[in-house]
């Protein structure tokens, strides 16, 4: 549909002739526009109080449950096939600018699907319709561009290689938020605006998702204080899907052995989604829990959280570890990492806030994990952003123990936990409230070797410790400001060798400074992406640390969380 034509009045100016004239009308003028901005702003608070109820509303099983029921039956009131397409615009309310698509055919067909609009680049896909072959097509296309006429190209191809092909136009939606269709390209030695870096090749790739990967950028965390949404951008910068969540924001995207793509959709809630983007489960963490800042799938397809305990005495936060089991809904305590940790906790001040909650007051934010690792014996990794260390929890969901941990060892001086770190090998700075590690497996690697590789702040700063020197780091900077020119994060990797209890830096190299916040991603052909959340900057580097592409995305509030690239394969697309 197109979108609806709204009139506005028109100021008319009145020359006033005479100095008490022109100070009465100047006073009535004001008291107008006074007036103005006032019924303005009420009505904006409306509108975004309207787009939050309906958005909480998508986030219920009644209304998944409605949705799949009317589309079905408006679907299903004729036949259709090649010639007759049914299309609907986002039917369960969780992505703006997709498009439902189903359709028959008389052979078994796969579907490769390019949305085309005038002055983007297209967008390709191959539909993941459940089965590679049938005569029966139900996906999501993605990729529309809002307000404007899509042509949108089908391509079915039966299994000889036969190929036939159907094309439709259909207007984009109208998004529900105010992001940039296209982002701006700040730098990079890689031209994403040029036609050459626009043209597929035969195998359907170009210059640019070559060299930046052919996943989509998903946009996680660019907290707003109207609606939250979680936004899909393309290798150029171009906007391929909105999707709103219900306040605070998504940490990254779990795909389990079921079909469902996990992400949270607030600080209690947890959601499943269908490849057409119906919400198959949706769970509440309970009373005692809210969620913060990262989580992952367990061996048996549960999601282990980060998360605060919200029935504490002391308002400790963001020191708990809880596991969501996925079949019954029910939330459990794994870890107290103020139990673990008891004799540092305790030589901390007692300061910080929540940052899951803004409102909260007198928190007492003394480790601050922002990442979890699962790792496949049952162990696991975390960051914690408070005391610049990555810790190693062993039998995770059993009998929980520190094993060792990584990180500059006098930050813990006087505690019973000093002597757990793994020795420095080389000459090298450690980090500074390092986000975003990941564990990564090597089979090339001995037994009790892995990779270990960061978003590294290299910020130095504690709130609960305000006297602990920092510079004890080599080269690390306490410049609270991303502004800061003298400043630079970087992206990090080590390797760690459990048997002989040590790690070594074996990749890093400079990126824009964020003192908090930030991810880091190794794509598949060896590229690595960087969101430097504090900038609203994210760019593709080559392992050498030359950047080939970076973009600017307009912050809501503070920052970006973080931004990871998926490519959606058994999900979306086949």
């Amino acid at each position: 549909m197109k979108p609806a034509i709204r009139s506005k009045s028109n100021v008319l100016p009145l020359i006033i002739r005479g100095t008490a004239a022109t100070v009465a009308a100047a006073i009535a003028v004001g008291l107008c526009l006074l007036t103005q901005d006032d019924a303005g702003a009420a009505t904006q608070q409306a509108r975004i109080e309207r787009l939050n109820a309906q958005i909480a509303e998508v986030y219920t099983a009644d209304y998944q449950q409605t949705a799949e029921k009317n589309l079905i039956k408006e679907r299903d009131a004729e036949s259709h096939g090649v010639d007759n397409i049914f299309v609907k615009d986002d039917p369960y309310g969780t992505n703006t600018t997709s498009l439902y698509v189903y359709f028959n055919s008389r052979y078994e067909t796969a579907v490769t699907y390019t949305v085309s609009a005038d002055g983007y680049p297209d967008f390709t896909a191959t539909a993941n319709q459940g089965e590679n072959y049938t005569t029966e097509h139900e996906f999501l296309v993605l990729g529309l561009i809002p307000d404007v006429e899509n042509t949108i190209t089908f391509n079915l191809t039966d299994s000889g290689g036969l190929t036939t092909t159907y094309t439709i136009t259909h207007n984009g939606p109208s998004l529900l938020g105010t992001e940039a269709v296209r982002l701006e390209q700040t730098d990079g030695s890689l031209d994403t605006t040029a036609a050459e870096n626009t043209t597929a090749t035969s195998s359907g790739t170009t210059t640019v998702t070559q060299q930046l990967g052919s996943g989509l950028y998903a946009i996680l965390g660019n907290d707003s204080d109207e609606q939250d949404f979680m936004y899909y951008y393309d290798a150029y910068g171009v906007l391929r899907g909105e999707v709103p969540v219900k306040y605070y924001r998504s940490h990254r995207l779990l795909f389990d052995d079921d079909g469902l793509m996990w992400f949270s959709a607030s600080t209690h809630t947890m959601v499943g989604m269908n490849r057409l983007g119906k919400l198959e489960k949706i769970y509440d963490l309970g009373d005692d829990f809210i969620l913060h800042h990262d989580y992952a799938l367990d061996a048996d397809g549960n999601i282990v959280l980060l998360a605060t305990d919200l029935s504490r005495s002391d308002h400790a936060v963001q020191d708990q570890v809880v596991k969501l089991d996925t079949t019954t809904g029910e939330t459990t305590l794994l870890v107290d990492f103020g139990t673990l940790f008891a004799d540092y906790k305790s030589t901390t001040d007692h300061s910080g806030i929540d940052e899951s909650d803004p409102t909260a007051t007198n928190r007492w934010d003394w480790l601050h994990c922002n990442t979890i690792q699962i790792l496949p014996d049952g162990s696991a990794l975390f960051s914690a952003r408070e005391t610049s260390t990555i810790i190693k929890v062993n039998d995770l969901e059993g009998t929980p123990s520190v094993a060792y941990m990584i990180g500059e060892p006098s930050v813990w001086d006087g505690t019973e936990y000093a002597d757990l770190f793994l020795t420095k090998s080389g000459d090298f700075g450690d980090t500074g409230g390092q986000h975003s590690i990941t564990y990564v497996a090597d089979d090339s690697l001995a037994d009790g070797q892995y990779y270990l590789y960061m978003f590294d702040n290299n910020y130095g700063y504690a709130m609960t410790r305000p006297d602990y020197d920092w510079t004890v780091i080599d080269g690390i900077s306490t410049a609270g400001s991303s502004k800061d020119k003298d400043s630079r994060s970087q992206y990090r990797r080590y390797l760690v060798d459990e048997n002989a209890g040590t790690y070594t830096e074996v990749a890093s190299f400079d990126v824009p400074y964020s003192p908090y916040v930030s991810s880091a991603q190794e794509l598949s052909n060896g590229n690595i992406l960087i969101d430097t959340g504090m900038q609203g900057l994210f760019g593709t580097y080559t392992a050498d640390g030359e950047l080939l592409a970076q973009y600017r995305m307009e912050l809501n509030t503070a920052y970006i969380y973080r931004v990871y690239q998926y490519d959606f394969k058994g999900f979306y697309f086949a």
